[in-house]
């Protein structure tokens, strides 16, 4: 069995808005070159993969026949896009090729889950993928095919009874939680800033799934400025539990690091440090509870150059067992190449200098704390769908 499945290939590059749009594809060059720089890539048991394009009939598991041929039209070069279906606005402008460019990402996502499912490989990496914000019938937040909800389902039709998903970006996985909102076989947890000041404006404690999925969708709704102490009190405050709780039998996660400090789109203030902590941290559940089956992909992150590739490196890293120390230097040739690819400076160590530390929920609360009281908030709707105290430890 393989240790990890990762999905590269440069024509996944091809994804691509536009110069100015922020999802600037680069990110994903710089990732890959980092993480072959500290030779996470060539560890035994590491497959690197491509994908073709996912055919119509596999997305048409998440997507509406209606939209599918609205992104086949709008793909065609000089083809205005149908209106209605979130297509060729400022989030989600046209481009010749975006049907198969969306389409190939699905299939990496799809690729790695069943591969994890299947027993070939243990885990499974598509930091291109995490287009969490996709709906069945419209494109919406820079996503056109939600690459994630089309993994689950492919899990869910290969027998899986019980998925859990866990979403750490910084905006809602409004998509996934929509798509899977009255499936009990399908747990969805995000944690992201508050959708009162945020994109897509959704993701509240109260909203909990559909009328047979009580208590399956769990949102953690962060107020500004929350950092690495909170935002991981948080965490571990509500993630462990209710993943222990409902018994996950594959574990899959959205990576956006657009929570970081530096992020031009949001207003948190994690490190690069928080977050590797929270994926070491999933990555462990996934031992703990799933006999290591985890899928991981990327997501948000908007800061290319100073944030992108060192958070996924770490989870590269993570995924591989080989993990990544904090302290360590990149690479000097890595830096140059980031010069020469963005005329830009290039950090020089691993880590932003934070601990990790957080305060534990053992502790106690504070009623008076914001992200104490959006944890409680939380943990009063859904812990007693699943048999737990929401005042316990």
């Amino acid at each position: 069995m393989e240790s990890v499945r990762l999905i590269w290939d440069e024509v996944f590059t091809h994804y691509d808005f536009g110069p100015t749009h922020p999802l600037a594809p680069v990110r994903l060059e710089l990732t890959t070159v980092l993480c072959r720089e500290f030779g996470l890539l060539d560890h035994a048991g590491v497959r690197v993969v491509g994908a073709e394009p996912a055919p119509d009939e596999v997305l048409a598991g998440v997507h509406t026949p209606g939209y599918l041929r609205a992104v086949h039209a709008a793909s065609v070069p000089g083809h205005h896009p149908p209106p209605g279906w979130g297509l060729g606005t400022d989030d989600v402008p046209v481009f010749p090729g975006m049907h198969e460019a969306s389409a190939r990402v699905a299939a990496g996502t799809r690729e790695v889950a069943l591969a994890v499912w299947n027993r070939e490989a243990e885990h499974g990496v598509n930091y291109t993928g995490g287009l969490h914000h996709a709906m069945p019938a419209n494109a919406s937040g820079f996503c056109v095919y939600n690459d994630v909800a089309i993994g689950i389902r492919a899990l869910l039709d290969a027998g899986a009874a019980r998925v859990a998903y866990v979403d750490v970006d910084v905006h809602h996985g409004d998509g996934v939680e929509r798509i899977f909102w009255n499936d009990d076989r399908v747990l969805t947890i995000s944690l992201h800033e508050t959708g009162r000041v945020l994109f897509p404006g959704t993701g509240f404690p109260q909203d909990v799934g559909g009328p047979d999925a009580a208590g399956m969708a769990v949102n953690v709704a962060f107020p500004p400025g929350t950092g690495d102490p909170g935002w991981l009190r948080a965490f571990h405050a509500v993630v462990p539990p209710l993943l222990r709780a409902f018994r996950p039998q594959i574990l899959v996660s959205q990576h956006g690091c657009d929570s970081h400090a530096l992020d031009p789109l949001a207003h948190m203030a994690l490190s690069v440090d928080g977050q590797r902590a929270s994926y070491q941290a999933i990555h462990d559940l996934s031992h703990e509870l799933c006999e290591g089956r985890w899928v991981a992909t990327g997501g948000g992150g908007y800061e290319v150059v100073q944030v992108v590739p060192r958070a996924w490196a770490h989870l590269v890293g993570i995924s591989v067992h080989a993990p990544v120390d904090p302290a360590a230097e990149l690479p000097a040739s890595w830096r140059e190449y980031v010069r020469g690819r963005t005329g830009r400076p290039a950090p020089v160590h691993m880590t932003d200098g934070r601990s990790g530390e957080y305060r534990s929920w053992a502790t106690g609360h504070d009623p008076q704390d914001p992200v104490d009281r959006a944890v409680m908030a939380t943990r009063r709707a859904v812990f007693p769908e699943h048999g737990l105290d929401p005042w316990a430890d």
